[in-house]
């Protein structure tokens, strides 16, 4: 039994016969999309994890693109009509498209057990553990009695737009160099799977030798990795030209370790 975003209002907080629970049916997973509280931010969902997994994308309050500006959310790809519903209810309904995709990416869309969101961006929860990562969604049930605990929260990120699947990676670089500089760095991950686009791991100072980590959601899941391109740039014309490179860089999936 899959709940794509329960109701919060006149839900939230009352008897499990009459909301949705984990008693429900012998698997009982949730997608959390619009949890923030309904007063004063509208907020359609319930944030009580009430499954045997729930799923938090994005941390499940406010979704990745859902905050365009009314005109061009009105105007939607998808007609004046799905537009106009979006704009009132976007975080809400992202559960039904997040649910759709993941029909189309079976290995997409990892649920990585966390306590918090904010626990899930440090690399506490990653990567996922040695019995996996469930798939928010349609494969979800894959996980059924996988998870001994009461109540399994998981976290990821999604993508602004269809397709909303992201693929996590931790890319740690160590940069080698005679001087400092600022700047920013970027990687780019290319791999048997596909390639992705240039995503910033650090914006600062550039210190040689030292080392810079970042989690990268990328838009493709690369699968072995075969090059990456590392970039980096000075924010201002430098007479010196300094020269910087990448002495190491590791690339690590969240899905296998």
């Amino acid at each position: 039994l899959l709940g794509l975003d329960p109701a919060q209002p006149y839900f939230q907080g009352t008897p499990i016969e009459v909301r949705l629970d984990k008693t429900d049916a012998d698997f009982v997973d949730v997608i959390h999309t619009d949890s923030a509280p309904t007063i004063p931010n509208l907020g359609f969902g319930m944030p009580t994890a009430v499954g045997h997994l729930d799923f938090y994308p994005n941390g499940g309050k406010q979704m990745p693109g859902c905050g365009k500006n009314p005109i061009s959310q009105i105007v939607d790809l998808d007609g004046i009509w799905e537009g106009t519903r979006d704009f009132v209810a976007c975080n809400h309904l992202r559960s039904y498209k997040y649910y759709s995709d993941s029909i189309i990416y079976p290995d997409g869309f990892l649920g990585y057990p966390c306590a918090s969101y904010e626990v899930f961006e440090t690399d506490t929860c990653f990567p996922c553990p040695k019995e996996g990562c469930p798939n928010m969604g349609h494969y979800a049930d894959k996980f059924k009695g996988k998870f001994k605990n009461n109540f399994v929260k998981l976290y990821l990120n999604t993508g602004e737009a269809k397709d909303f699947a992201l693929w996590r990676y931790k890319v740690t670089v160590t940069l080698s160099g005679k001087s400092k500089v600022k700047g920013y760095v970027n990687v780019a991950l290319y791999g048997s799977g596909g390639n992705t686009r240039q995503h910033q791991i650090f914006e600062g100072t550039l210190q040689p030798d030292n080392t810079y980590t970042r989690f990268i959601d990328a838009e493709v899941d690369i699968g072995t990795v075969t090059k990456v391109k590392f970039l980096w740039n000075n924010n201002r014309i430098n007479p010196t030209l300094p020269k910087m490179g990448a002495a190491t860089i590791t690339v690590q999936s969240g899905e296998n370790g």
